[in-house]
């Protein structure tokens, strides 16, 4: 059964299909000053990650988006410059507008690239990324290719032996084919939680795991408004996530172009929430690769995890919710609706 789009789950709850969230979402992106390209492919972010049960980075960035819009931070109109510079190497300049869309100009060539050469770099600068990082390597993956791609962010996060924030939440993103199944794909931060998280465990009121984050004065929390506050986010694995926040720095901002975490400053653009950072994306086609099928190889690495208990792969959980959106419909609470509703007036 295919949701139809839009009914009442409860008194506090609508769902929407996936068309009618994607459609919504272009309404408030283009009210708020996004080219309709632009619109187009920030919504289908956003509605993807909420379709896949990943809130912190669906309809909950909305706000965020908005106010760094309207703040003149980031310009919504930007065409992204694709740059053909080497037979494995793809550069975008996004002028100032978000990575998604110089992701999306890119693509084709980068896919040409990478078959052809058998790998390619996708290196994007001066450019915004506020969202998920793993819808922009699925899709590779559906294509037979295996993708990795780092982003940093804003500084929050304390370098490990450290006294204060540096790096950003820094996160990695790697998707895989597979024989039969889904993708095999994963998405982490280099910090101890995402930024996203915490900030709904603040809404919430909730409690943070120990380890998370440190106060203004530099002291252990688990309160996830005292890390907002002027505290700061640890990285996970202590040296071992730190070392992995570092590279990402290296990859996306000094290899791109891009600024660090800690090279931009906002304070003049009052409700600023996107990160000014850059973004490196790395395809390989396996089938250059010299033994079996490698999604056949994937698989059968999946069927040895499964053999030893393993229970959940990574990226199952969004798949899982994915199908059962697509059955049942993306269920919203009210309010959050008539927000997102009077948004795009």
């Amino acid at each position: 059964m295919t949701a139809s789009p839009e009914m009442a789950v409860s008194s506090n709850t609508q769902t929407l299909d996936f068309d009618a969230l994607v459609q919504l979402l272009e309404q408030i992106f283009l009210r708020h000053g996004t080219s309709a390209d632009v619109a187009k492919t920030l919504a289908l972010n956003c509605a993807g990650a909420e379709r896949d049960g990943a809130h912190s980075h669906g309809v909950f960035r909305i706000p965020g988006y908005v106010s760094t819009l309207n703040s003149g931070w980031v310009n919504g109109q930007a065409v992204p410059v694709v740059e053909d510079v080497a037979s494995g190497f793809v550069r975008v300049d996004a002028g100032n507008g978000f990575a998604q869309p110089a992701l999306a100009a890119a693509r084709s060539l980068l896919m040409e690239k990478a078959r052809s050469a058998g790998i390619a770099v996708l290196a994007i600068r001066n450019s915004h990324h506020f969202a998920a990082l793993w819808p922009d390597v699925e899709p590779f993956a559906y294509e037979g290719l295996v993708a990795l791609s780092v982003v940093n962010s804003m500084t929050c996060v304390v370098p490990h032996g450290a006294d204060r924030p540096l790096f950003g939440t820094n996160p990695i993103a790697f998707a895989a084919p597979r024989a039969d199944g889904e993708p095999i794909v994963f998405d982490l931060a280099t910090s101890a939680i995402a930024h996203g998280d915490v900030q709904i465990a603040a809404r919430k009121g909730e409690r943070l795991p120990e380890g998370m984050g440190v106060d203004s004065l530099g002291q252990p929390t688990q309160d996830p408004k005292a890390i907002l506050e002027g505290g700061a986010l640890l990285p996970f694995g202590g040296h071992k996530g730190s070392a992995l926040s570092m590279m990402v720095e290296l990859l996306a901002a000094a290899l791109t172009g891009g600024n660090f975490s800690f090279e931009f400053d906002w304070s003049n653009h009052p409700g600023a929430k996107t990160p000014w950072t850059g973004q490196l994306l790395i395809v390989i086609d396996p089938s250059k690769a010299a033994g079996q099928n490698f999604a056949e190889r994937s698989q059968e690495l999946v069927r040895q995890m499964h053999g030893v208990g393993l229970k959940r792969l990574p990226g199952d959980r969004r798949h899982s919710q994915r199908a059962k959106s697509a059955a049942q419909g993306i269920a919203l609470d009210t309010e959050t609706l008539a927000n997102l509703r009077a948004l795009a007036q």
